[in-house]
């Protein structure tokens, strides 16, 4: 039966779904699947076919994209081969070309009612992807019966299916594996028969010599003058091995191919001996490794960098925590100011490692008055730290001359703005000027979390002045607040890594400090219990003041 045999009507006009080439469809209707309209007209599905073919000619192996032959009552009868990759081959020889315009159930009648055509009915209808299991076909051909095993896959595409396979034939599958094996790892076998004087190379040997084929495989004697003339020795000496005891060898030496290019090359053999224990033949693989020799070259000198950047970078952390030591020496401290009891807790992050861009600063000015001072700068390491110690030093010395909080921030903003070469621009700080004589705090603040104030065991947090974290423009407007302070107050004064929590609102981090203040109220080095290793993921400063 030929592919107009037995005709039916093509389907209405505007589903594209008739042959590509105007032929009506085949009438006999085996398998009912809705009609899916691929176009408008015969032009899109044109469009669509040579958009197909344009990706099929760019894959490697076999694949082909079906088009389904409708019915008279719209049911799929069979499907046409519309484009196909170079490489496809059938179980026929049919190649390329040569498969596009066939019907599948004509030329491969055994495909009706398998899992296969099933599969094929699914993936139109409901789109997705079809893995079929491992399938036996037979074809006859020439007369003689042909039994080949297929692994096949099916995606909807543009109304049709693109269908792809792979022949699972044990003794060409093997074939193919050794030969892509060989071609990842570089390497090719070679067999030296010494009794007929017959040498056989795979391809892969020849590519990696660098060696025209129509020069022939070298002897084994030949092959100390392909190496450069100091490896010479040592490829004279395996050849020698192997062929006067016949023991294993494997040995790497380097080559120049003909077209000036240098390789490692390294070979892998043993021999058969005889009754007399005379080596009658020889087996082995020569693998270029001149890859694998660059690849450990270039670890090797990145291990080298990584080491050096890793010495680099202790010196750093050694130098900065150094530093930091000698700005902040005591991590923890009790204070007596002005009539106030000032509790210090400074935790880094890292342990003995203090690099940190938080600090504080707790001091009685010359009018009597303290000066309670938190900030975070941000980031981490020396130039954090050299931050730090401008914003320190030069607050405490502003404070020190008497100078209102809110133009300290101000000139604390400039200083930040104009400083050359900073890599860390931006700030927040907290700042407090505590007067005995009132038991008055005036306090300001640049984008920093607010105070908590414990008064009569009750937590709250105070309302903040206006103002922006330092070095994020260059004028902003700094308030300033009063508290009036009352016999048996506490008021933390803290950096934000005392309440955040990677993945968590930073609000529930202050309800929680809140809860956990009131809870310790009464203990005399609250700090101890609100800056616990277990609540700490970020540097912490803070320091807890009590009238």
């Amino acid at each position: 039966m030929t592919d107009r045999d037995e005709l039916g009507e093509a389907p209405p006009s505007g589903e594209g779904c008739g042959d590509v080439d105007g032929t009506p469809v085949l009438s006999t209707s085996h398998y009912v699947v809705p009609r899916r309209p691929v176009g408008d007209d015969g032009q899109s599905l044109a469009v669509s076919v040579s958009a197909v073919q344009e990706v099929l000619n760019a894959l490697p192996g076999s694949a082909t994209f079906l088009m389904p032959v409708y019915g008279p009552d719209s049911a799929v009868v069979d499907f046409r081969v519309v484009a196909a990759s170079p490489d496809a081959v059938d179980i026929g020889g049919r190649r390329g070309k040569e498969m596009v315009g066939l019907s599948v159930l004509e030329t491969y009648p055994t495909v009706a009612d398998s899992d296969v055509w099933r599969g094929y009915l699914a993936v139109l209808e409901g789109g997705g992807r079809y893995d079929g299991e491992p399938f036996e076909y037979e074809e006859a051909l020439a007369g003689i019966p042909r039994r080949s095993r297929f692994a096949v896959r099916a995606a909807a595409c543009h109304g049709g299916l693109i269908v792809s396979w792979v022949r699972l034939d044990t003794g060409e599958r093997e074939q193919r594996r050794l030969a892509v094996m060989q071609r990842l790892g570089g390497m090719g076998w070679a067999d030296w028969d010494l009794v007929l004087n017959e040498i056989t190379w795979s391809d892969e040997v020849f590519a990696v010599f660098g060696r025209d084929r129509a020069l022939g495989p070298m002897t084994l004697e030949e092959l100390s003058s392909q190496a450069l003339p100091e490896d010479r020795p040592g490829v004279g000496e395996t050849v020698r091995q192997l062929l006067s005891g016949g023991d294993p060898v494997d040995h790497s030496f380097r080559i120049t191919t003909p077209d000036g290019e240098l390789r490692h090359v390294r070979i892998v053999a043993e021999a058969e001996l005889d009754v007399d224990d005379v080596p009658v033949e020889v087996h082995g693989f020569f693998q270029d490794r001149t890859g694998l020799n660059r690849a450990a070259q270039e670890v090797l000198e990145h291990q080298q960098a990584a080491s050096a950047q890793r010495s680099l970078l202790a010196a750093e952390k050694d130098l900065a925590a150094r530093l930091q030591h000698a700005l902040l020496p005591l991590p923890q401290q009790s204070l007596r100011l002005s009539g106030l009891t000032v509790d210090v807790a400074y935790h880094p992050l890292q342990e003995g490692l203090n690099v940190g861009g938080d600090w504080y600063s707790a001091i009685e000015l010359p009018d009597g008055s303290a000066l309670l001072v938190v900030g975070d700068v941000a980031g981490h390491g020396l130039d954090a730290v050299a931050t730090m110690a401008q914003l320190r030093f030069t607050a405490k010395a502003m404070a020190i001359t008497g100078t209102p909080l809110p133009e300290i921030l101000t000139r604390l903003n400039t200083l930040l703005l104009h400083t050359a070469g900073r890599n860390y621009g931006t700030a927040t700080m907290i700042m407090g000027r505590y007067d005995p004589a009132t038991a008055r705090l005036t306090w300001v603040q640049a984008g920093h979390l607010p105070p908590l104030l414990l008064r009569e065991g009750q937590p709250r947090y105070l309302p903040v002045p206006r103002g922006i974290l330092l070095g994020a423009m260059a004028a902003p407007v700094y308030e300033e607040a009063t508290l009036q302070l009352l016999p048996g107050d506490h008021l933390l004064l803290f950096t934000d890594g005392l309440v955040e929590v990677p993945g968590r609102d930073v609000y529930e981090g202050l309800a929680r400090l809140a809860r956990s203040a009131a809870d310790h109220a009464g203990d005399t080095r609250i700090l101890d219990a609100l800056v616990g290793p277990d609540s700490r993921h970020d540097d912490t400063c803070a320091l807890h003041v009590a009238l």
